[in-house]
């Protein structure tokens, strides 16, 4: 890929203008968007950055709930007279690092609505990181991807960020193409968080078209089921391996 990516400085660079860094998670349905959104909370939590975690999914059943988990998770691991459940001094899920912003199910206009409420609200509140969570879609279905080509326009996320999947070998490189041709001509997705890699040995061969094929980086890669197994991706390992 042509551009390396440091991520924790351009967090930092945009922080001191009091501004949040927003990131996007974009991804097929049941990749693990939600759960290596949260892995990347997590990091971000561990670098001392606070994060507003955002419901943009309000199609599938149960995505805002399954985000209120884990941010009553994050929570807890932040500081661990948290009680589950509570709510924080602005009434939200959550505490003082990280918050859950949320407001319920719909449609497609819905999803914009709330990723600009969202970026304003964590702007007003010095967050310093927010990580929206889109709904799943299949990437060979023009009526499902149309919209994120507006949603990116009107949020305008500094990242976006697709989570693919070890588990599906060749068709990952069908997926990241159709998605980084979702965004339109002055969009494209920014890097890869690969997950599931513990399932399947290495799956380097997927890893290496995916990058070949549409020269986005891989940044991370999920190796597990805790929000400590997100691996940032060493060249050189891959290389070696």
């Amino acid at each position: 890929p042509g551009i390396s990516v440091d991520l924790l400085h351009e967090i930092q660079q945009k922080s001191e203008r009091k501004e949040p860094y927003v990131f996007s998670v974009v991804g097929v349905n049941g990749v693990g968007k939600s759960t290596n959104l949260s892995k990347l909370a997590f990091w971000l939590l561990q670098n001392n950055f606070n994060v507003l975690i955002v419901a943009c999914d309000t199609f599938r059943s149960g995505a805002v709930e399954q985000l209120r988990v884990h941010v009553e998770n994050l929570a807890q691991l932040t500081d661990e007279s948290h009680v589950r459940g509570s709510r924080n001094k602005r009434g939200k899920s959550g505490n003082d690092h990280v918050e859950l912003f949320e407001a319920g199910y719909g449609g497609s206009d819905l999803v914009t609505k709330i990723a600009k409420q969202a970026i304003k609200y964590a702007k007003d509140q010095s967050f310093d990181v927010v990580l929206m969570d889109t709904a799943g879609r299949r990437h060979n279905d023009p009526t499902l991807m149309s919209p994120l080509k507006s949603f990116a326009e009107q949020a305008n996320p500094d990242k976006i960020i697709m989570v693919g999947e070890a588990l599906v070998g060749t068709d990952s490189v069908q997926q990241a193409k159709n998605f980084n041709n979702a965004f339109g001509r002055v969009r494209n997705i920014d890097f890869f968080i690969v997950s599931k890699c513990d399932t399947v040995g290495q799956m380097l061969g997927a890893m290496v078209n995916m990058v070949y094929a549409t020269g986005i980086p891989i940044l991370f890669v999920g190796v597990g089921q805790t929000y400590t197994d997100l691996r940032t991706l060493s060249v050189n390992w891959a290389v070696n391996t």
